[in-house]
């Protein structure tokens, strides 16, 4: 034990030796996570640019762009009179909309001809553009209903079946968990839990690596021939400073004003086990690659696509079977599930066994495989130094 305790502070000298290495190990969340927390802090987009082009000029359409004012996702950078130059006009003003109001829009209105308004939307960005045309369908709609039931007033139906004679069933949409769309709420757990996997991988891909490059891996040996204590003293010093992260995650959330308090706990577990699956899967590639910028370069093409197969943004149904096989294999997939149902649909901790379980089978296959590969490592060096 003595001699692990040993081994387990050349580790720790070894990681605060390599200044790049303790810069992205701890600089990279503490930079993402602010920076993030400043981009996303608004949660919701508001004041989107658009620009309307108002041929009518009557008290509809007047009555439509105070509508449009009104809505706190719109701003009407540009009000126009006619169609020239629109698509030059829009693309200065970066407008996510361009909204037109035909010429006798209020006369054909009132003879129930049916004028039609033209929303061309900007699809160049798909957020922005769902934003701004949800908001203008809610201001059209409404703007339907009002001028629906004034002209039926108007014909002299009584108050009492107004709404009878309009609306023949009811609809009712209850927003569940985020209710109000913040989009930080939705993005930035995903991103930083990333950026903790990718950080935890970067570091262990130099663990054996640099210890076969530098060939100190002979003298690492020389102290201790256990294959199992030489994993775990490269594993435990990650385990420890990844508590030190998520420590620091969890002030970010008090910062930013988070409201994630719910299941911490069993978060907090769950999250350990994302860390020591990651681990073996480092430990595994710097046994198997004894070359620094090789296990680097390979754990950076298993950790760079890993948010975008991981069904946080995109569902895993909609994927190919293929690449559900892929996601599968990645941890940060199974943790970004138990996550959403823990903290964000505030679900009961047995919904995400099956999370915990694929996340265990990973860092159980992950550790056989480099157990193997280190024994066989150890041999090998111990063949050639009695050979010597």
């Amino acid at each position: 034990m003595k001699i692990f305790f040993k081994l387990l502070r050349r580790e720790f000298k070894l990681f605060w030796g390599n200044k790049v290495l303790v810069l992205l190990f701890i600089g990279a969340p503490l930079f993402y996570g602010m920076l993030l927390g400043y981009v996303y802090g608004k949660g919701k987009i508001t004041q989107l640019p658009i620009v309307v082009v108002d041929e009518d000029q009557s008290a509809m359409s007047h009555k439509a762009i105070e509508m449009m004012n009104d809505n706190e996702v719109l701003n009407i950078v540009l009000l126009k009179t006619d169609r020239s130059n629109l698509t030059e006009l829009s693309i200065e003003e970066d407008a996510a909309c361009i909204v037109l109001i035909p010429k006798d829009f209020e006369k054909d209105i009132l003879t129930k001809r049916y004028p039609e308004v033209t929303t061309i939307v900007n699809t160049s960005n798909v957020l922005t553009a769902n934003y701004a045309s949800s908001a203008l369908q809610l201001v059209f709609g409404t703007l339907k209903v009002g001028t629906q039931l004034e002209g039926m007033r108007k014909q002299g139906v009584p108050e009492n079946l107004l709404m009878g004679q309009y609306e023949p069933f009811k609809t009712t949409f209850i927003k569940k968990n985020n209710r109000s769309t913040n989009y930080m709420y939705f993005l930035w757990p995903g991103v930083l839990a990333t950026v903790l996997q990718q950080v935890l991988l970067l570091g262990l891909a130099l663990s054996f690596a640099s210890e076969f490059e530098n060939n100190t891996f002979k003298n690492l040996v020389a102290q201790t021939k256990n294959t199992f204590s030489l994993i775990m003293v490269k594993v435990i010093p990650y385990l420890i400073m990844s508590l030190g992260i998520w420590l620091m995650y969890g002030l970010f959330t008090v910062w930013f004003k988070i409201p994630f308090t719910e299941n911490l706990g069993a978060l907090t577990l769950i999250a350990g086990v994302l860390v020591t699956s990651v681990s073996f899967m480092g430990i595994l590639v710097s046994i198997l690659l004894p070359n620094q910028l090789k296990a680097t370069e390979v754990l950076m093409v298993i950790a760079t696509p890993s948010f975008i197969l991981s069904g946080f943004t995109w569902p895993l149904s909609q994927m190919p079977l293929w690449v559900q096989y892929m996601a599968d294999v990645i941890p940060l997939t199974h943790f970004l599930q138990a996550f959403r149902i823990l903290i964000v649909e505030n679900g009961p901790v047995h919904l995400t066994y099956p999370y915990i379980l694929n996340m265990l089978i990973i860092a159980v296959v992950a550790f056989i495989l480099s157990f193997i590969a280190l024994k066989i490592k150890v041999k090998r060096l111990t063949r050639s130094t009695v050979d010597l």
